[in-house]
């Protein structure tokens, strides 16, 4: 059964950095778009980063350019989020998104909560 995980979560001081890691099993990872979304407590789920497949490809929220970077690496299927200098407002649970190239699969993970507070 498909599946992807996130891992790399937690506290961090305004003007730290994180990095997410998400990692896909039970898939052919290469023929999926990742992508990293968030969602605050009582907003709506928002995109914050894409990659295409091959990693030539990347597409940021207004919010997060300059600031996150996405990247992956296809030989352990697994798809990274830089996060630096962070603010208060990317306090959110982060949600790993694997979406199939040729057809309407999709998955998600389970959602890592990243804290940004003094």
């Amino acid at each position: 059964q498909a599946r992807v995980v996130e891992s790399g979560g937690g506290l961090v001081q305004p003007g730290g950095s994180l990095r997410l890691s998400c990692t896909a099993s039970g898939l052919t990872f290469g023929l999926y778009t990742m992508n990293w979304y968030r969602q605050a407590p009582g907003q709506a789920r928002e995109l914050v980063a894409t990659i295409a497949t091959t990693g030539d490809s990347s597409a940021y929220a207004d919010s997060v350019k300059g600031r996150f970077t996405i990247s992956r690496d296809n030989a352990k299927s697994t798809v990274y989020l830089q996060m630096n200098s962070l603010k208060p407002e990317d306090t959110a649970v982060y949600y790993c998104n694997a979406r199939y190239t040729r057809g309407v699969l999709e998955y998600w993970g389970q959602g890592t909560q990243v804290t940004v507070s003094s």
